[in-house]
């Protein structure tokens, strides 16, 4: 009988140690950025090399796009992990996007897409549609790379360490050509569409650190919520995210003048 009991108890400890692997609740966070102030126009670009591929195109000045709505595209923003900080557990339903392939794209003379979301380990597509040649000169800290892609050329690349900002990608060829990769070990960043939106799904609930970040203005530290000013120094803010919840930040307006200069 003291050995049944034993044993009972064992399970049950067994069975509250290992309780919150299989509570784990998700959320989402989502929200809207919004440029304060009078969309700019996109800057044209005129192509100083290759005109009769390049050329065919409507190039602009990508750094700064904001839609009739006044929605900032290509604000990034991801779970930041410190150097000893837990990283966010993955949800089932994400892992599969890590064995599947990124596609890079050398298309028109410009990086497409704009900005990419890489997870460390995954595969990065390196391709080269147009008729001339590209390299693709990624500047990131732990692995840069400078691979040169014949017309027609697909080269596989992974990057195995986290860049704690957006690397940034670049044509020595063609020197208007500008893009970002965005590597981190794990799967919550996204980046804001042409209408300013943005949503990251299956979040770990707790307490995080969202990173927010764009190309022209760099950290985003001074924004407006709900008509307050608010700063998030080095564009970091601690948010609570609840299980089977979705936190909407709403509009977060970002003031003309951090685009400046």
């Amino acid at each position: 009988m003291r050995q049944v009991f034993s044993f009972v108890f064992t399970l049950v400890a067994v069975c509250l140690i290992a309780g919150p692997a299989y509570s784990q609740g998700w959320g989402n966070l989502k929200g809207r950025f919004v440029y304060d102030g009078k969309a700019p126009a996109p800057q044209p670009i005129t192509p100083t090399k290759d005109q009769e591929v390049c050329g065919k195109t409507k190039l602009v000045d990508e750094s700064l796009l904001v839609g009739t709505n006044g929605g900032l595209q290509n604000v990034v923003v991801f779970i930041s992990v410190g150097p000893g900080d837990k990283a966010p557990a993955v949800h089932p339903d994400l892992k599969k996007a890590a064995s599947e392939p990124v596609v890079f794209d050398n298309a028109q003379c410009r990086f497409s897409p704009h900005i990419a979301l890489v997870q460390t380990g995954q595969t990065v597509n390196l391709t080269n549609s147009d008729a001339v040649a590209h390299n693709t000169k990624v500047d990131a800290f732990n692995q840069p790379i400078n691979p040169l892609l014949p017309p027609g050329a697909k080269l596989a690349q992974k990057f195995t360490a986290e860049e704690r900002l957006p690397a940034k990608a670049s044509c020595s060829i063609h020197p208007w050509m500008t893009g970002w990769l965005v590597i981190k070990s794990h799967p919550y960043m996204a980046v804001t569409d042409e209408n300013g939106e943005f949503e990251i799904k299956n979040i770990p609930a707790g307490t995080w650190t969202f990173q927010f970040w764009h190309e022209k203005a760099g950290y985003l530290d001074s924004v407006t919520i709900n008509s307050k000013a608010t700063t998030w120094k080095r564009g970091r803010v601690d948010l609570d995210i609840k299980d089977k919840a979705s936190l909407n930040l709403g509009d977060v307006k970002v003031a003309a003048s951090a685009f400046e200069g």
